[in-house]
């Protein structure tokens, strides 16, 4: 029983845990007063601000269900892909099908879970490496989301209320002096939720499990196939509210949209702290860490750096992270 009981323990943030998360936050900062001081006609405005938490609300929630998977020392290539399916079949269901728009949101998220499940079917029915089987997903995913369309896109102008799910604002009609986007506010209620889950809830404790040590997981009677073909569910379902976010925001299903959206997701968790080896992670070190990537990316816009050079960045940042990760770890 106790020999059960230690190998699902959770790995919980400790002390280094908790300087990373204050490192990334520290850098968050100094970013912001870099190109305060830099741009401070550009940068400190309202619409620039407001620009960002819209632009960091699609990375943010892509970000979190990476985190769940990363924990698990999996990796998922397809969240980006999966986000713009979910927009489209959110598009069928609503403007194609006519269906109400409260259906048809749980129907598009339903279709993230669909497709997470049968990426972890891949994974542990077929024994294939998630990143194969996650990548093989990504390009399924992305051929049927322009064969449903035709490769064109589906507009929801004519659905009543959609745009107002990401560009609509509950705060600012209480607060006139907070115009804070509602993708914003359910960014932060999805953040919440799964924080609860990943630290009290039996999913959580079997995901930090998986990553800290399968071997020992399986050993102990766990059923290790079913929970991660529930992990990776779980995080489709997350990807799902990725897809209606950036479906309200454009007004528009956009099926050619997606592809690389995974490498900032990516980018962000290990930013944040969530080590690729598996085991460690917080979702706040996740939302810190997709600041971060939305803030450079502004900044760098605003003082009008190339775009390839942008690349060139944030690649030297994700190196640079993943460096910092692996130093961690062999100091432990």
């Amino acid at each position: 029983m106790n020999a059960k009981k230690d190998s699902t323990e959770p790995v919980r943030a400790g002390g280094g845990q908790a300087k990373q998360k204050l490192l990334a936050f520290a850098s968050l900062i100094a970013l912001i007063v870099v190109f305060t001081v830099l741009k401070p006609d550009a940068f400190m405005t309202q619409d620039n601000i407001i620009g960002i938490l819209q632009s960091t609300t699609v990375i943010g929630v892509l970000a979190i269900a990476s985190t769940f998977i990363i924990i698990t020392s999996g990796i998922d290539l397809s969240v980006g892909v999966l986000m713009t399916f979910c927009a489209v079949m959110a598009g069928v269901f609503m403007v194609n099908l006519g269906l109400p728009m409260p259906l048809g949101i749980v129907l598009a998220i339903g279709m993230g879970c669909l497709c997470g499940a049968l990426s972890g079917l891949a994974i542990t029915k077929l024994k294939v490496p998630p990143f194969i089987a996650t990548l093989g997903m990504m390009m399924l995913l992305k051929g049927v989301s322009l064969i449903i369309t035709n490769t064109r896109p589906i507009y929801f102008s004519d659905v009543a209320g959609f745009d107002q799910i990401a560009l609509g604002s509950l705060i600012g009609e209480l607060i006139p002096s907070l115009p804070i986007p509602n993708g914003v506010l359910i960014m932060f209620i999805v953040a919440v939720v799964c924080a609860i889950v990943l630290n009290k809830t039996a999913l959580g404790r079997y995901t930090f499990a998986l990553g800290s040590n399968e071997e020992a997981v399986r050993l102990s009677g766990v059923n290790v196939d079913r929970w991660k073909v529930i992990i990776y569910t779980f995080a489709g379902g997350i990807c799902g509210i990725s897809g209606l976010l950036i479906a309200s925001r454009l007004n528009s299903a956009q099926p050619a949209l997606g592809q690389g959206y995974e490498l900032d997701a990516i980018a962000a968790v290990v930013i944040g702290g969530t080590s690729l080896s598996g085991g460690v992670g917080t979702i706040l070190g996740t939302i810190i860490g997709a600041f971060i990537m939305s803030v450079l990316i502004n900044g760098l816009r605003i003082m009008s750096v190339a775009q390839e050079w942008q690349m060139v960045l944030t690649g030297l940042i994700i190196i640079l992270a993943v460096y910092t990760d692996n130093l961690r770890r062999n100091k432990k």
